[in-house]
């Protein structure tokens, strides 16, 4: 994967890494510099910057002092969108600690590989999930248990409340028996009542294990270190700051803040420009999730495809004032020109689309706000350079597809106790191979064709998901549409769309007459099913895998318009 011969596009330089060792000394510069600025907010109850710092050097101060934990070991924390995972991510990084982001909604199998990969020592997760924990905790090293409950961080009787009927009312915390588990709130006090001396940190020390989604075998954890977290937090200020002003945006955060793309985002970006960001505990609780925008006087977004789509489709969001929203963000999967188009004709808001892997930190590229191109991820940010190869390694000219590589500060320091994954991934100069298939224009902007393994092969020639879905989602009735390849005995592989639609009397021949259209006649869909939903992970990425998993029982042409 040499890259002497290769043409290499690169962002402007990096401005600032020298400023800062470790994410600590970031969050505490931000925590004074904008000490009395509301920091989070979630259900209600608002963290200033002042308060984080607090209650981040308390849990830090328990750690270090209360528990025989040393820095370096891996603490797993396990929440949704609430106000403990800043005070948590924060607190344990204070300490030392290398934080393990777990999604809440892990089955007790992948909980406990990932403990055990990772060999976490302590973890905290909310007592909605406890009882899983319960089960698998003899199989891991976990040393520590910290229990907290939904209302923790609202003050008394709310506290009180809100923990009463998530427990009592909507019965969602089961039963489970954890006799040496702490409550985070008793830790919390208990670390108030220490001195707190916080473990310094290296540059190039793990921050974060962030496993990646495992969608495609088992899930690695990637080792991301405080100068990748805090060249990527300050790329993307770089990238965009003449869109925000420092400490006076309203961020709404609904995706899960565990994941790489919003931990990213909204807990570091926003953090180191003393922003506000609006933590939404469930976004698929969408009447919930509405009520709170109309309450909220928000100036960004950040979300994904199917999230701008399904909020698009209700009246009660487009009737919402969108006057100082200025800045949307989109991540995590492709953007559809027709999603786009929708959501700057509700909003008036047009959608940065970015690009990036948990690899990554996980930011590679984004639209810069002057030069939106639709369609495209945009450009490299600043202090990364990219190149496309072919499959033996070799240079493709642009304007032709080939494999997307990455080198830059934000580049991940490697999977954790996977040398050969590693040595696969990345070579000795730094450039790791994304997996994506990509093209770079002329004008060094960047367009995903689609993913490497996705790619569907008919009659010899290259078909890219993305495209054709891209195609169908601009049709009037379609909500959602995923495409993927199935065995075909005429041309090896044929396309097969699942599509939801509005509308009943969609049928498979107006979709396919659709695409005639705009595709060439070897990319039009040979199969369509109708669906009512689509699988999904909880991030919003429509499940490709799972769709072509479902196939294998199933006759190779199943009829058109099933529902």
């Amino acid at each position: 994967m040499s890259h002497a011969t290769s043409p290499v596009v690169s962002g402007p330089p990096l401005e600032g890494m020298e400023a800062f060792a470790s994410v600590n000394e970031v969050f505490v510069h931000s925590c004074r510099r904008f000490a009395d600025k509301p920091a989070f907010t979630c259900m209600g109850r608002t963290l200033s910057y002042a308060e984080l710092e607090r209650l981040s050097r308390d849990f830090a101060a328990w750690l270090s002092k209360e528990t025989d934990l040393v820095p370096g070991d891996r603490i797993a924390i396990q929440l949704p969108n609430v106000l403990q995972f800043p005070v948590a991510i924060f607190g344990a990084m204070r300490a030392g600690m290398v934080v393990v982001n777990t999604n809440p909604l892990y089955t007790e199998r992948e909980m406990a590989h990932q403990f055990q990969d990772a060999d976490v020592k302590a973890i905290l997760i909310l007592a909605n999930m406890a009882d899983k924990l319960e089960r698998i905790l003899p199989r891991t090293a976990i040393r520590h248990v910290l229990v907290t409950e939904l209302g923790d961080m609202h003050d008394f009787p709310k506290r009180t409340l809100i923990n009463a009927v998530v427990k009592h009312v909507k019965k969602m915390v089961p039963r489970y028996t954890l006799p040496e588990a702490i409550r985070f709130r008793d830790a919390l006090r208990r670390g108030r009542e220490q001195s707190s001396d916080a473990a310094t940190c290296q540059t190039d020390d793990v921050a974060v294990l962030q496993y990646t989604g495992g969608t495609t075998g088992v899930a690695k954890g990637t080792m991301l270190t405080h100068r990748n977290l805090i060249a990527n937090m300050l790329q993307t200020r770089q990238m965009i700051a003449g869109l925000i002003e420092e400490g006076r945006e309203t961020i709404i955060a609904p995706l899960p803040v565990y994941h790489i793309y919003t931990f990213t985002v909204n807990c570091l970006f926003t953090m180191v420009t003393g922003n506000h960001t609006v933590l939404i505990p469930n976004p698929r609780d969408i009447d919930g999730f509405i009520k709170t925008l109309r309450k909220t006087d928000y100036t960004g977004f950040v979300g994904l495809n199917t999230l701008f789509n399904a909020l698009c489709q209700r009246e009660d969001f487009r009737a919402l004032d969108f006057s100082r929203l200025k800045l949307t963000i989109s991540g995590g999967m492709a953007l559809t020109k027709a999603t786009a188009k929708r959501w700057e004709a509700v909003t008036g808001c047009a959608i940065l689309e970015g690009y990036g892997m948990t690899e990554t930190s996980p930011i590679v590229c984004v639209n810069p706000p002057d030069g939106i191109q639709p369609g495209t991820i945009g450009k490299p940010v600043p202090g990364t350079a990219i190149m496309v190869i072919g499959p033996e390694g070799e240079e493709v000219a642009r304007g032709e597809p080939g494999e997307l590589c990455v080198q830059g500060p934000q580049v991940m320091k490697g999977y954790w106790n996977r040398p050969e994954d590693t040595a696969r991934a990345m070579n000795a100069e730094g450039w790791i191979r994304t997996g994506d298939i990509a093209v770079i224009q002329d004008d060094d902007y960047v367009r995903i064709v689609d993913r490497k393994k996705d790619m569907i092969i008919v009659s010899g020639f290259n078909v890219y998901p993305n495209e054709v879905e891209d195609v169908v989602a601009t049709h009037e009735d379609v909500v959602e549409v995923a495409a993927i390849g199935v065995p075909d005995d005429a041309t090896g592989e044929a396309i097969k769309l699942f599509v939801v639609s509005r509308n009943e009397a969609l049928d498979a021949d107006t979709l396919r007459s659709w695409c005639k259209r705009e595709l060439s006649a070897y990319k039009v869909p040979k199969l369509i099913e109708f669906r009512d939903e689509l699988p999904k992970t909880n991030v919003g990425k429509v499940l490709r895998r799972e769709l072509r998993d479902g196939q294998e029982d199933k006759e190779s042409a199943p009829s058109d318009g099933a529902r």
